[in-house]
């Protein structure tokens, strides 16, 4: 079986609360193919050491693009974006064109840790959430 090919993002205001989702899960996640844009990466990484996690851009530097490539790529099975719905985003076009992706391409998308819990629930259970290639 294919491991879980996992994009991991997090708005500033969120960071803490997507490094204790991959703390809570690291044993899962450490068996899954992890992409992270940059600063949300590097976090996780610091507080995760176990986890092998590429690391893309920062998301307003291009690394929202770059998931989004992998995306339409079919290079990920699902995402988890962490996303603050109170703070302006200056790069708002690049999430939504993110988000965009996924939905066209049909690959689940957690937006807050409640969802991604039921994604690792699925995907635990051995009802992938995703396509895998």
């Amino acid at each position: 079986m294919a491991r879980p090919r996992v994009a991991l993002i997090a708005h500033d205001q969120k960071k803490d609360d997507i490094v204790s989702f991959a703390r809570d899960h690291a044993l899962y996640l450490a068996g899954c193919d992890l992409v992270a844009t940059g600063t949300t990466g590097r976090h996780i990484a610091e507080a995760c050491p176990d986890l092998q996690i590429r690391c893309l851009k920062s998301g307003p530097l291009g690394g929202d693009q770059q998931i989004g490539a992998l995306i339409a790529e079919r290079g990920i099975d699902f995402l988890i974006f962490f996303v603050d719905p109170l703070t302006s985003m200056p790069h708002d076009v690049d999430v939504k064109a993110l988000m965009r992706l996924a939905i066209v391409y049909d690959i689940p998308m957690a937006l807050n840790r409640a969802t991604a819990e039921a994604l690792l629930r699925q995907e635990q259970a051995g009802a992938s959430p995703g396509p895998r290639n």
